[in-house]
């Protein structure tokens, strides 16, 4: 175990020798020390590894040396090093919280490298834990902080560099700015009062949410691997599947050079996705583009900013309003969903739909699994809409066009057993993030059951999987 001593030395040849000979007499292994004679010419912290046994006795020797005032402080060192712009003035406001907190820097040292940053090492002396996590809960928010050499000692203060050190992770592997990173810090520290108050340990969670970020990165640029299949469905009518590696397919009805699209997956994919559309369909950016929205989870809206018009149930709409005005969306509504939804907008890059393109198909009225709520047309069919029983979520929507016998049906209906291996990797993130992805299991099943049994026979478009004729 490791202590830190404050001790109070003769200013004269030898002291610190004597204590050295000291503590190595008695087991001790010196890690640390920290001395400045021009801010006080008697105060040195030696952070010293031993056993409990030891540490008595050093304690001991220490006193009789006149080098302890008092009794032995068991105080530790906090190390840190604070990432902050090469510009006068950057390192102020952390000192200014320092000294609102009244926390001794035992240690600071910083050079400039060449870098538009400079990295500042500091040792914190931790006498309050819970005064040193709101210090660097707020640091945290101005500058990027990295936790080092530390020991457990308490469990407010593991919580707190648990999750900094996770959000910096984050940050590493995403790239975010230092507004996304609070933001993940925020998330980070609600999931752990979440598991705290379930008494689950947080680490599996978090192990999967840093495998969530690795993996939506890892499938970008040149790496990201689609599925694609074209079925002739009539004459003149052709229907494009697009599965993404992660994230909702995308569906696109081809007529006569007319494009209709149903979902749109994950916004990081952005690029990806309106390079493999331009090789699909030249001249893509130039075409007028319409979507159909079977719900809002942000899997599946993404790249709604992409289309000109956008088409979902009222209930789909009103969530989108939601996050217009800065309010949660009907799943962030559900706490244990939301810290998982919040870190899915993150990672994804998802930004909320502009409202003026978004139109309500029509509004769910009544109690029943699925209910109709409108229709649209697409060359010369009618694809009728139909709200489900909120048991995904709510607003949630299956369109039917009845004389092709096709219909989407969001995630209400997903074919796991034709998922790819990427695509199985990665679809048990979520279920165990959230859970569960269904906001109520029990209606989710009713919906699904109603939805296969009366609809028999139909060419399936699921949310996730390839599509599959329900017999």
């Amino acid at each position: 175990m490791r202590k830190t001593y404050v001790t109070k030395m003769p200013d004269k040849a030898g002291a610190f020798l004597l204590a050295s000979r000291l503590i190595a007499a008695n087991g001790g292994n010196i890690v640390r020390v920290n001395y400045n004679k021009a801010v006080d010419t008697h105060t040195l912290f030696i952070e010293v590894s031993a056993t409990a046994e030891q540490h008595a006795q050093i304690e001991r020797g220490l006193a009789r040396c006149g080098y302890l005032s008092g009794d032995a402080e068991d105080r530790r060192i906090l190390m840190i090093v604070l990432t902050l712009p090469d510009h006068p003035g950057a390192v102020t406001p952390v000192l200014e919280i320092l000294h609102r907190h009244r926390v001794n820097i035992s240690y600071i040292s910083s050079q400039e490298n060449g870098t538009p940053c400079q990295h500042f090492k500091m040792g914190l002396l931790i006498e309050n834990t819970g005064e040193i996590k709101r210090l660097i809960d707020e640091i945290s928010r101005i500058c990027e902080i990295s936790i080092l050499n530390y020991e457990v000692t308490d469990r407010l203060l593991d919580g707190t560099v648990f999750y900094i050190t996770f959000a910096n992770e984050m940050r590493e592997i995403l790239s975010l700015s230092q507004n996304q990173t609070n933001a993940v810090l925020i998330q980070a520290n609600r999931l752990m009062q979440l598991l705290d108050e379930q008494n689950k340990p947080p680490l599996q969670t978090f192990d999967y949410i840093r495998r969530f970020a690795q993996f939506v990165t890892d499938h970008r640029g040149e790496a990201f691997h689609a599925n694609t299949d074209t079925l002739r469905l009539a004459d003149g009518l052709l229907l494009h599947a697009i599965e993404p590696p992660c994230g909702s397919n995308t569906y696109v009805l081809e007529y006569h050079g007319e494009l209709l699209f149903v979902d749109c997956g994950f916004a990081c994919y952005r690029e990806e996705m309106l390079r493999l559309l331009e090789t699909r369909f030249p001249r893509f950016s130039l075409r007028s583009k319409e979507i159909w929205l079977t719900h809002a989870d942000v899997d599946h809206a993404g790249l709604l900013p992409v289309f000109d018009r956008a088409y979902m149930s009222q209930n789909c709409l009103d969530n989108f309003a939601c996050e217009k005005r800065g309010a949660p969306n009907f799943r962030e509504q559900n706490p244990l969903h939301a810290p998982y939804c919040a870190l899915s907008k993150i990672i994804s890059g998802y930004v909320p739909p502009d409202m003026e393109r978004c139109f309500a198909v029509g509004a769910k009225r009544d109690d029943s699994p699925l209910s109709y709520i409108g229709s649209r047309p697409f060359g010369p069919w009618t694809f009728d809409f139909y709200e489900g029983n909120g048991g995904h979520v709510k607003g949630e929507t299956v369109i039917v066009c009845e004389k092709l016998q096709l219909l989407f049906s969001g995630d209400i209906y997903v074919n796991i057993k034709g998922y790819s291996p990427e695509q199985r990797e990665f679809n048990r993130l979520a279920p165990f993030l959230m859970t569960g992805v269904d906001c109520d299991p029990a209606a989710a099943r009713e919906c699904r059951n109603l939805l296969t049994q009366t609809y028999a026979g139909y060419l399936f478009c699921p949310g996730h999987g390839p599509v599959q004729r329900i017999q």
